[in-house]
C-alpha cells in the first residue's frame, strides 16, 4: 500500500498545467472505458465526452484560445451515467471517466484544487473494482497490489509523473502526454482503444 499512497502524494505536489496534464492524460486512457459504455448501452454520449476531452488537450496547448469551462462542465456532467439506470459492470467505469473528465475541468477552473489526486484515486480505483470484480475469489490487499493491471496502473501514474517533471507547456509536451496514454493500445482495466 504504501506504493500507493507515494503515488498520490508525488500526485498531490503537481500544480498548474502539470496537474491537469497528469489528470488529461488519465482521462484520455480512461476514454476507452466510456466508449465501451456509450457502445454497449446505447448510450449516445460519447461524441461530447470526446470533445470535452479535446478542450482539456487544448488548454493544455499554449495560445490555444479561450474555452468556456462552466459550459464543458455542464455538458460533461450532463452525459455522466447514473448507476441505478444500469443493471450492469460498464457503468462504473464509465462514470469514473465522466467523474475525472468534470474533476480535471473543475481543475482548470480553479474550482477543484486536489482535481489531480481526484483522477489518480479514480483511475486507481477503476482499476481495483475491475480486478475484483473479474476475481474468482475475493482478493487480499496484497495479491490486489501484485496483480498485473493494479501494478500497471501504478507504474503508469508514475512514469507520468516522472516525465511530467522533465516537461514544459508546448505543443510537443502534449504531443508526448497523449502518445503516452495511447502507446498500450488499451484503457487502465484493459479495454482497447
Amino acid at each position: 500500500m504504501s506504493q500507493k499512497l507515494n503515488t498520490f502524494q508525488r500526485v498531490r505536489e503537481l500544480s498548474g498545467w502539470h496537474a491537469v496534464a497528469f489528470a488529461t492524460t488519465l482521462v484520455q486512457r480512461m476514454q476507452p472505458n466510456f466508449q465501451l459504455f456509450c457502445e454497449s448501452a446505447g448510450f449516445d454520449d460519447q461524441e461530447q465526452f470526446n470533445k470535452s476531452l479535446a478542450a482539456l488537450w487544448q488548454w493544455l496547448t499554449p495560445n490555444s484560445g479561450k474555452i468556456n469551462f462552466a459550459a464543458q462542465l455542464d455538458k460533461v456532467e450532463q452525459i455522466t451515467p447514473d448507476a441505478a439506470d444500469y443493471d450492469y459492470y460498464g457503468v462504473y467505469p464509465a462514470i469514473d471517466a465522466a467523474i475525472s473528465l468534470a474533476s480535471t475541468v473543475s481543475l482548470v477552473m480553479n474550482e477543484e484544487p486536489q482535481g489531480a489526486v481526484i483522477v489518480s484515486k479514480l483511475s486507481q480505483g477503476s482499476v481495483e473494482a475491475f480486478v475484483e470484480m473479474t476475481s474468482e475469489q475475493p482478493l487480499q490487499r496484497d495479491e490486489l497490489k501484485a496483480h498485473p493491471l493494479m501494478a500497471w496502473e501504478v507504474a503508469f501514474q508514475n512514469e507520468l509523473i516522472d516525465m511530467l517533471a522533465t516537461l514544459k507547456a508546448s505543443p510537443q509536451s502534449v504531443k508526448q502526454l497523449k502518445a503516452l496514454a495511447l502507446e498500450e493500445g488499451i484503457s487502465n482495466i484493459g479495454i482497447e482503444c
